[in-house]
């Protein structure tokens, strides 16, 4: 999904409306093949990050690192919280199954994290950022270029307060240039980079026109991009001991995914264009129809493509002049493929995918979301996992994948499932030093 305003916001300030809640949600997964079981010490124990950041791209890399280790704390409106908690449906359901007011879409990147609200529009909930960031060693934030600065948050005044801390912005045009005012939008950059004019079927095809991709790619890409660059430069203040600021913009990010493509324009000269699933430099790679459905055929090189033909009764295609290299068969595609289609209709995607398994072919099946977490690989690496929930709201277990990151000594651990709004805000402002009346009286204000 897209993820509008998500790049370049302003928080009002919001009163809160309830207190927010502050039973704490250290709990562990369920027992699971995946990487979840405590190591001796986390990878990124002990740095501490100040997530300012909302919807997609910030928060995914702050779950990053605090699926890393990093005790990872998320500043929230007061009574609102991040957009994402409203982004519904889907709404996460209690313990009796029934929909509660909490958008499933929060859940996808903010496990590990601690969640205070506060008012960054009052002169005293400024005060208590300025002093959260001087124990940090981390901020990252998607404020609108200059928009901390009206709150004395930007990376100028807190690194002059923590010159170890690294500050990472993320917005949508970067912090310069002609645009660097503008919010970003990930299906704005999916527009504006190129990537939805190579996505989707041809013109003049069914269905024929540009598409974004299914999930928020650029935000994600970002989110990812932006956890390397926090971690070069961790390792970087290791020799240096001063932090640096990191200006991370989806438009670049949306610029550099295009990988192979872009490469392919500026080798040329000639823009790609749509061609559905099919790939632009190999052949076949793409969907192929079957008796009972579709299948996919991903063939990389010369020596699979003989297989595939040996396995599917054609020995001919592959010493026919025509299609015996890559190359001949991207030149020819339009006489292989029609071919092939003949063929692979002929079997089902069960009996295809039998066939093919043991040949070295790449060949699978087109799957759902659901078939997907069915899929006796996703289950073996534990792929889905619950994470409990005691935050007294009803909620028992918000289910989640789980982190892709396998290190041997360290492996990612799903400490707590992702927080309900405010949840830890009295933990944190104790940490701080305060006591229980002077949080008292500001959340009283709305400060908190």
């Amino acid at each position: 999904m897209a993820c509008p305003g998500a790049h370049g916001h302003r928080f009002p300030s919001t009163p809160s409306s309830t207190a927010p809640m502050t039973t704490s949600a250290r709990s562990t997964t369920a027992p699971t093949s995946a990487p979840t079981t405590a190591p001796t010490s986390a990878a990124l124990a002990g740095i501490k990050v100040l997530d300012l950041s909302r919807v997609l791209a910030g928060p995914w890399c702050t779950q990053i690192l605090a699926d890393l280790g990093a005790d990872v704390v998320k500043v929230e409106r007061p009574g609102a919280g991040d957009d994402t908690r409203h982004w519904g449906p889907p709404f996460l359901r209690d313990a009796a199954g029934n929909d509660t007011a909490q958008a499933s879409y929060f859940t996808a990147c903010n496990r590990n994290k601690r969640s205070v609200t506060i008012d960054l529009a009052s002169a005293d909930g400024q005060a208590l950022i300025r002093q959260m960031a001087q124990q940090a060693d981390i901020v990252v934030e998607n404020f609108k270029v200059g928009g901390l600065a009206h709150y004395g948050l930007d990376q100028a005044t807190l690194r002059a307060l923590n010159p170890r801390l690294i500050y990472c912005s993320i917005t949508g045009f970067g912090q310069d240039g002609p645009y660097a005012e503008r919010a970003g939008y990930d299906l704005m950059i999916q527009a504006m980079s190129g990537m939805m004019s190579i996505t989707g079927r041809s013109d003049g095809e069914p269905g024929g026109g540009p598409l974004r991709v299914g999930v928020a790619l650029t935000d994600l890409f970002t989110g990812v991009y932006a956890s390397s660059a926090i971690l070069a430069a961790l390792n970087w203040r290791h020799t240096s001991g001063q932090g640096q600021h990191i200006d991370m913009s989806l438009l670049d990010v949306g610029m550099a995914i295009l990988a192979n493509q872009a490469a392919g324009f500026l080798a040329t000269g000639q823009a790609p264009t749509r061609q559905g699933n099919s790939h632009p430099s190999v052949v076949p790679y793409q969907d192929f129809p079957t008796q009972d459905g579709a299948m996919l055929l991903a063939i990389g090189n010369d020596d699979q493509f003989a297989r595939f033909c040996a396995a599917a009764g054609q020995p001919q295609w592959a010493s026919d002049a025509r299609f015996a290299s890559n190359t001949a068969r991207v030149r020819h595609r339009a006489d292989l493929i029609p071919a092939m289609q003949a063929v692979t209709r002929t079997r089902s995607t069960a009996d295809w995918i039998e066939l093919l398994q043991d040949k070295a072919v790449p060949c699978g099946p087109i799957n759902t979301i659901a078939q997907a977490f069915d899929d006796a690989q996703v289950k073996a690496r534990g792929l889905r996992v619950q994470l409990p929930r005691s935050a007294g709201d009803g909620i028992e277990h918000i289910g989640g994948v789980a982190s892709p990151l396998r290190l041997s000594a360290h492996p990612p651990v799903l400490h707590h499932a992702p927080p309900a709004l405010g949840q830890h805000t009295d933990e944190v402002l104790a940490e701080l030093g305060l006591d229980a009346a002077r949080i008292a009286a500001l959340r009283a204000r709305g400060v908190v």
